[in-house]
């Protein structure tokens, strides 16, 4: 039996969001490996062990799934939205580069609906023109590049996309990142806050700079910002594809 590791992405919530290709994946799997809330999220049958883990261990979970598959099991990685952005995939080939006997192991991933796409599609097309994608967490990197890449990207006027922007541990920077913004851009720029996209517990609202509070999000809210062309049009926000 040859292993594989296929590190796949669920989507932000809804299960039609779920690709065809993943749910192939997930059927002829003998283990699923992930974050409790993800793996939540499988079905459980015969012939499929899960092996649900804590947030903080995304390096030891890639790893158990890269020996797993070294056995001769067909390993499915689960991460939410893509597993590409902000995930387990970055994870998985730092595993093999720390452990370079798992480079003959047949990795795949398949790439799923991200939150910032949803919750752009959402609300119309405020990501239709150039734009980049932020994580405020600083758990893997110091806060100082956060606001430099923040700086940064306000000052050439990309759309914006914030993932993991206030939780319980750090309720103060994302109140920080606001006041660059408003420091680096006009007040009446675009600010789009998407709560538990594509769940029940779907929540957006479409506020100005200057209305923007950090209590309008936690850790299951996509924060999109808009550059200085992004309008709205009734109840749709969307970005031109001109810029100038």
């Amino acid at each position: 039996m040859i292993g594989s590791v296929t590190v796949v992405g669920l989507g932000p919530g809804d299960e039609a969001l779920i690709t065809p290709e993943v749910t192939c994946a997930l059927a002829v799997a003998t283990d699923v490996v992930g974050y409790i809330p993800y793996v939540a999220r499988i079905p459980s049958r015969d012939g499929l062990t899960l092996h649900a883990s804590d947030n903080r261990v995304e390096l030891e979970r890639a790893t158990h799934a890269l020996e797993m598959a070294a056995e001769g099991r067909r390993v499915v990685v689960v991460s939410s939205g893509d597993p590409g952005v902000f995930a387990m995939a970055s994870a998985v080939f730092e595993a093999v580069e720390r452990t370079p006997r798992f480079a003959s192991i047949n990795i795949r991933v398949m790439p799923g609906i991200t939150a910032m796409l949803a919750a752009a599609a959402r609300v119309g097309a405020p990501l239709g023109h150039d734009f980049c994608a932020i994580n405020l967490s600083d758990n893997l990197k110091p806060w100082e590049i956060v606001e430099r890449r923040l700086r940064l990207a306000a000052q050439a006027d990309f759309a914006m996309a914030f993932y993991n922007p206030r939780s319980a541990s750090r309720p103060h920077q994302f109140a920080c990142a606001l006041d660059i913004l408003r420091e680096e851009c006009e007040t009446t720029r675009l600010v789009i806050f998407a709560r538990a996209v594509a769940t029940p517990e779907e929540d957006i609202n479409i506020v100005t700079l200057a209305e923007a509070r950090a209590q309008m999000a936690d850790m299951r809210t996509v924060v999109l910002v808009g550059n200085a062309a992004t309008r709205r049009i009734g109840p749709y926000a969307y970005t031109p594809r001109r810029a100038g």
